[in-house]
């Protein structure tokens, strides 16, 4: 198993651009989302992405942000656009990014921390709770999901 390092990005670490380009070419059209609102100053305040790393090859990815792919939500923060790549699968790299991102949740003061996903049985492994369900932008049912801090 390869070292795996999480940082903590925000539009002037050195890694944001590299990380943009790496989120628009996975083969997840969540990917191209993600790069679009980095570098067209999508982030703001204490809004970050998470970024893991072997080395300098980027292993995935996620984002703590205000808001998520439904916006008339009134939850805050969000988890999101969780990303692992394939030749990273299995080393638990997840449950490491969203560990990285609730530790920031806790230090801003937050209480809670949501996700929005159609995965089964992923991220209640993690101590999400489904809370309900709600219809996003592109027709799918997604559940939306609270995890304490």
């Amino acid at each position: 198993m390869r070292e795996i390092c999480i940082k903590q990005l925000n539009s002037s670490s050195p890694e944001w651009q590299t990380v943009a380009e790496y989120a628009a070419g996975v083969p997840w059209k969540a990917g191209k989302s993600l790069a679009q609102d980095m570098l067209n100053s999508g982030f703001s305040d204490w809004e970050r992405v998470f970024a893991a790393f072997s080395g300098k090859e980027i292993a995935g990815f996620c984002t703590l942000a205000k808001t998520d792919c439904i916006k008339e939500l009134a939850y805050s923060p969000w988890i999101g656009y969780v990303f692992v790549d394939e030749a990273f699968r299995g080393q638990r790299l997840s449950q490491r990014m969203l560990g990285a991102a609730m530790d920031s949740a806790r230090e801003l003061k937050f209480e809670d921390v949501y996700l929005i996903s159609d995965h089964e049985n992923l991220y209640e492994k993690y101590g999400f709770e489904v809370i309900g369900q709600a219809r996003a932008p592109w027709g799918a049912t997604e559940k939306i999901y609270r995890h304490a801090l």
